[in-house]
């Protein structure tokens, strides 16, 4: 038994054989927004679970180290945002005492280990927010670039109607057809755009977390030699100030 395979006249297929530049370059931008929007969401996914292994590793072993210089060295990792900050903090506190004499009067130990500190959080943060623009304005535009798509369908619906003096349902088919689809490409390019921003914010809020916990707790740790981090090894006392330094030497 033989099957007879019928191609759809008025598929997606038909709609990039027989459009004109303006539905053809309407799905090329769509396409283009779709594409872009699962490159960013699948690498910023890994990028998130990446940050956080290394948050959950700088709060385990970063606290238990004996010295300063052991705990930034057990940061492992490309690019990992709590060695960057411990590296920070460290020059900041070494080039404070190196200029002890001059900066005495001007600025305190602390305000200047802070500005060190939130400089480098600053910039993990500003990274951490890449893409998302993008995404954004891919939830917030497609919808309506696939709204063109419709209305310019439309259009040639109408003007299918005008030429045949009769709207039959083979001259309006096509055209229709066309805005249907994308309605519907629009749709798909600004659902998942959406839904991975969203989902994608909150898991860098948690790291945001992770980041800004980790830098109160060093900055204390650097002006004060104390350790904050209950779960790691016993606090050092107030008067072990020169602790973190002493490393460094």
């Amino acid at each position: 038994m033989s099957t007879q395979v019928v191609n759809n006249p008025y598929g997606l297929g038909a709609m990039l054989q027989n459009g004109d530049v303006v539905t053809r370059s309407v799905f090329a931008i769509l396409v283009i927004m779709s594409l872009m929007t699962w490159f960013i969401m699948i690498t910023k996914f890994f990028d998130q679970r990446r940050l956080r292994k290394q948050g959950r590793e700088a709060e385990k072993d970063f606290w238990a180290a004996n010295s300063l210089n052991d705990g930034v060295a057990k940061l492992k990792g490309d690019n990992n945002p709590y060695r960057a900050l411990a590296e920070a903090g460290k020059a900041a506190y070494e080039h404070h005492e190196a200029n002890k004499s001059r900066l005495a009067g001007s600025i305190d130990p602390s305000e200047w280990i802070t500005q060190a500190l939130q400089r480098t959080a600053d910039m993990i943060v500003g990274r951490m927010q890449s893409g998302m623009s993008v995404l954004a304005s891919v939830g917030s535009t497609a919808p309506f670039v696939g709204l063109f798509g419709t209305v310019w369908g439309i259009y040639h619906a109408l003007i299918a109607i005008s030429l045949a003096g009769q709207a039959s349902i083979d001259k309006v088919a096509g055209p229709v057809g066309e805005a249907l689809i994308m309605t519907a490409i629009g749709l798909f390019a600004a659902v998942p755009a959406v839904l991975g921003y969203n989902m994608l914010l909150r898991r860098n809020r948690v790291i945001q977390e992770y980041v800004t916990h980790f830098t109160h707790e060093l900055h204390a740790f650097l002006v004060s030699g104390a350790k904050m981090n209950l779960g790691a090894a016993k606090p050092a006392p107030a008067s072990a100030k020169p602790a973190a330094p002493a490393a460094a030497r």
